[in-house]
């Protein structure tokens, strides 16, 4: 069951590291590449502050953006501020974000993204883990994927491979932790978590891929080209953008 109260305070928790990392920051730095192509640092932490005030939208039953173009023209229309508005406007769409969230709400309601997705409304805070953390990745500033919390990873390793499984752009494989833990992905076809809970012995995918957390999460979130993975049984397939 999801617990929306403690994604909420990991979710605060993981915007004051980002906040106190950033803060190092100066305005030239804002201005530099960051690890998305593309986009300045100033872009991601533009988009950071615009995904809260998205997801507020959610939660109230409003459209997530107005359009993806609105979307889009708003992050590089904010993205060459100075640091010290930047760090401001990421700071009070957060405080927005976590009122909305602990108001009073029916949180197994069905709630609207973008392009179509929907998903439960405890499910939200979560979502909105997953940008901070990753996005924090992204602004290249000494925060790895290795320092993201254990049971992050986990679940967001688990989450993608949920998102992927029966893709038909995604052969049917399975994925093997270090830890031993095995989630099967892919196309239709490939052994369910049920089979592999049921304590039988299913046929598995042909296809295995197995690494550490940090690797196989930077594999299927994009961050990463799987280098530091191991494949057996074929290549590594690409994956489709999230």
């Amino acid at each position: 069951m999801i617990d929306h109260a403690h994604d909420l305070a990991s979710v605060r928790d993981a915007t004051e590291r980002l906040l106190t990392a950033a803060a190092k920051l100066d305005n030239a730095s804002v201005t530099e590449p960051s690890r998305l192509p593309g986009w300045t640092r100033g872009h991601v932490l533009a988009h950071l502050a615009r995904n809260a005030d998205a997801l507020v939208n959610v939660l109230e039953g409003r459209p997530m953006y107005v359009s993806g173009e609105a979307r889009d023209a708003d992050i590089d229309r904010d993205a060459p501020r100075p640091l010290g508005i930047h760090l401001t406007d990421v700071r009070d769409s957060a405080a927005r974000f976590q009122e909305v969230g602990a108001a009073p709400a029916d949180w197994s309601r069905i709630v609207q993204l973008r392009n179509g997705v929907t998903d439960s409304a405890a499910r939200v805070p979560f979502r909105r883990w997953v940008e901070v953390e990753l996005h924090h990745v992204d602004l290249g500033i000494g925060y790895e994927l290795e320092d993201l919390p254990e049971e992050f990873t986990q679940r967001e390793i688990n989450f993608l491979a949920d998102r992927f499984r029966g893709h038909p752009d995604v052969p049917a494989l399975l994925i093997k932790q270090d830890d031993g833990r095995m989630i099967p992905t892919g196309a239709v076809g490939s052994v369910s978590k049920e089979q592999l809970e049921s304590g039988h012995e299913p046929p598995l995918p042909g296809l295995t891929v197995s690494g550490r957390q940090a690797d196989l999460l930077g594999w299927l979130a994009g961050r990463r080209d799987g280098s530091g993975l191991t494949v057996e049984g074929g290549a590594l397939p690409g994956l489709p953008p999230l």
